[in-house]
């Protein structure tokens, strides 16, 4: 029988980052917000220790393209690859392509229907982020849209007060949207003849995040030393170095 390998700690590099940048030599620096642009939470973005919603929200996706295009289920399957490796997302292709579909419209379809139940409670996150111990501005960043957002955030059990900010589907597009809800997250955008969907890791999503941050095309190093980028998808972390932050890819599950 082989030995058990010790299981890693999902989230060992996180904290070993916090630990030295609260250290004394940390300490020295000038006292700066530290800026965390957080993605791919369970259940959020990448729900990898629930496959069932993941599954499920591959399957409401594929269905919402089946009825949409008027497709087979099998056809909706590779076309629903076809259109996130283009565009980013299935959303994003059927807008590029000039189906008539409202973000509202693909968002209730596709995450209304997800069994959230499968979501549990992360004790050990929600203590993480609280107990970061430098002044912060804690930002999550994700693709999805603030309802699902924030139902999934309920069921880890992390309120949304962890989080100076939720950078979110309508943040970052609120060209789809009336003025009174644009006004909520983003000042509105000339109307287009074909809006553009942006989504992470597109330039325009990165850079968006740095200036919600607060940080400028020309920060100083002590600035620089102060912020981090985490994800746990190599695109997204290639865009968010690309945008001159500090990132760190973690895995978010135990093999």
């Amino acid at each position: 029988m082989a030995p058990l390998k010790p299981k890693p700690l999902r989230w060992a590099p996180l904290l070993l980052l916090f630990f030295l940048l609260a250290s004394p030599n940390s300490r020295s620096l000038p006292s700066l917000p530290l800026s965390f642009v957080v993605m791919a939470l369970r259940g959020i973005d990448s729900p990898f220790d629930c496959l069932l919603l993941g599954k499920s929200r591959h399957l409401n996706s594929c269905s919402f393209l089946a009825v949409k295009c008027g497709i087979s289920a099998e056809r909706a399957f590779t076309l629903r690859v076809e259109l996130f490796r283009s565009y980013g997302s299935s959303l994003a292709g059927l807008i590029a392509l000039g189906y008539d579909v409202h973000p509202d419209e693909y968002h209730s379809y596709v995450h209304g229907r997800l069994p959230y139940e499968l979501i549990k409670p992360d004790a050990e996150l929600r203590e993480l982020l609280l107990g970061i111990p430098q002044p912060k501005i804690v930002r999550l960043f994700t693709n999805s849209d603030r309802q699902h957002a924030k139902r999934a955030l309920q069921r880890l059990g992390i309120e949304e007060g962890c989080f100076r900010r939720i950078i979110c589907f309508e943040t970052m597009n609120p060209h789809f949207f009336s003025d009174e809800r644009g006004a909520n997250s983003s000042p509105p955008l000339p109307a287009l003849a074909t809006p553009e969907v942006i989504l992470k890791p597109s330039a325009p999503a990165m850079e968006m995040a740095v200036r919600l941050a607060g940080f400028g095309p020309h920060r100083t190093l002590h600035v620089a030393l102060y912020q981090l980028f985490v994800d746990d998808s190599e695109r997204n972390i290639a865009a968010g170095k690309a945008a001159g932050l500090r990132t760190a890819l973690v895995s978010l599950c135990l093999p």
